[in-house]
């Protein structure tokens, strides 16, 4: 079968939506919790920086952290609930379509709501809203990739998509920082709501989605759930699938301490201004949206293991640079840049290498078990890397080190994994 560029530049608008939304999640509402907070005011007048004009919670880190994350206790088990159910869900809207209307309106009401929140509690209960709104659609949309494209394409397909979701991530940094200099706290919120909205209704109204073969209908009867999807990994005498989601959630759990510190870290170590902070913080988005593509012809051509693991080795050496050499913004924008070229090898990656260890009959379930480990990792990422933060007197610059570490033990856990050649046709 030909590979078809039109339907994935159509699925990939519903990756562009989902991706709009972290990058201004990251960057904004770390700063909201933590101005004020006297240390980092202290440690900027030490250095001889100006403090930023934002008005905040002044929380400690390890406590601003967790409120960025808490809601993803749930998320685990509700994404992967989720990523299940839409397997057997089979209605006037199609497969996957109908969490996404469910989700959607959801999200956008509690995304909208946080930069306006008057309390600590009320930001916390908007994060939730949002989360959960995404959690409802998030492991659908991204099984489209399961669904429409064969083994042996999903590299190749994910690059793109990923290139798509890099663009809006990249509108989201770049757009969402200039709005929050010149509009204020709201404008990022207010526009990454409307464009999300956008982008996902024209995947809704474009994308088709195959009916079901006859074996993905029985599924719909013999299907027990996420608990037993997670059980048949485990007991699987083939390990390479819990190694898989393990390395998954090692990787991630470094890689979201890092995300969600790089606008504190901008803010309260460098004296960068919010809006400019996270205008810089694309740099890593822009080089992985140039190498996502690279990135699943790479792949496709050495296998997902080998890209995967050249993708941790380099994170491995560079990370640490981010802790010993990064001064000002130009230092910050070099590491950033290159460090997105290693994240494209591993990221878009990920889900199909999940996809290669699973049942090309539960691509949904899968999907699920994969934010599983990921959402997992937003949890324990932020919360433990802000309670090394707090332990180390409010530094912000070992974050780097302890995403190392992580990216490290990701890489030794992937030497665990059996090379899977994908498929060339359906099974």
């Amino acid at each position: 079968m030909k590979f078809n560029y039109a339907k994935v530049f159509l699925v990939g608008f519903g990756f562009l939506g989902i991706s709009i939304i972290w990058p201004i999640f990251n960057q904004f509402i770390p700063i909201f919790l933590q101005a004020g907070n006297p240390e980092f005011e202290r440690q900027l007048l030490a250095e001889g920086r100006e403090i930023p004009l934002v008005t905040g919670f002044a929380l400690a880190p390890s406590l601003a952290l967790f409120i960025m994350t808490w809601d993803n206790l749930v998320n685990i088990f509700v994404q992967p609930w989720v990523g299940d159910r839409s397997d057997r869900t089979w209605n006037r809207f199609g497969r996957r379509k109908g969490w996404v209307l469910l989700g959607m309106p959801i999200a956008m009401l509690g995304f909208v709501f946080i930069p306006v929140a008057q309390s600590v509690l009320a930001i916390a209960v908007f994060i939730l809203i949002t989360n959960f709104g995404m959690a409802l659609f998030r492991s659908p949309t991204i099984a489209w990739l399961g669904d429409l494209f064969l083994p042996a394409d999903r590299s190749k397909a994910n690059g793109m998509i990923n290139l798509m979701g890099g663009v809006g991530g990249l509108l989201a940094y770049l757009v969402g920082g200039m709005l929050f200099e010149n509009f204020g706290r709201s404008a990022p919120f207010i526009a990454g709501a409307v464009a999300t909205v956008v982008a996902l209704v024209v995947a809704l109204i474009f994308v088709k989605e195959p009916p079901p073969t006859q074996t993905q209908a029985a599924v719909k009867e013999k299907n027990k759930g996420v608990l037993a999807n997670l059980k048949t990994v485990f007991v699987n005498p083939d390990k390479s699938g819990l190694f898989v989601l393990v390395s998954i959630l090692l990787w991630f759990i470094g890689f979201y301490a890092l995300e969600t510190a790089l606008s504190s870290f901008a803010v309260f170590v460098l004296g960068i201004s919010p809006g400019k902070a996270s205008i810089y913080s694309a740099s890593i988005t822009l080089s992985f949206l140039v190498f996502s593509i690279p990135a699943g012809l790479i792949a496709t051509r050495i296998g997902r293991r080998r890209a995967i693991r050249i993708g941790l080795a380099g994170l491995f050496v560079l990370l640490p640079l981010g802790w010993l050499i990064i001064q000002d913004a130009l230092t910050f924008i070099a590491v950033l840049v290159v460090g997105g070229i290693f994240w494209a090898l591993v990221n878009v990656n990920s889900l199909p290498l999940v996809y290669d260890h699973g049942d090309e009959n539960k691509i949904g379930a899968y999907t699920g078990l994969y934010y599983f480990s990921s959402q997992a990792a937003a949890v324990l990422g932020p919360t433990l890397s802000g309670i090394l933060v707090d332990a180390l007197g409010d530094q912000y610059r070992y974050v780097w080190l302890f995403s190392t570490v992580f990216m490290f033990l990701a890489f030794l856990t992937m030497s665990r994994v059996r090379n899977v050649i994908p498929a060339v046709k359906n099974p």
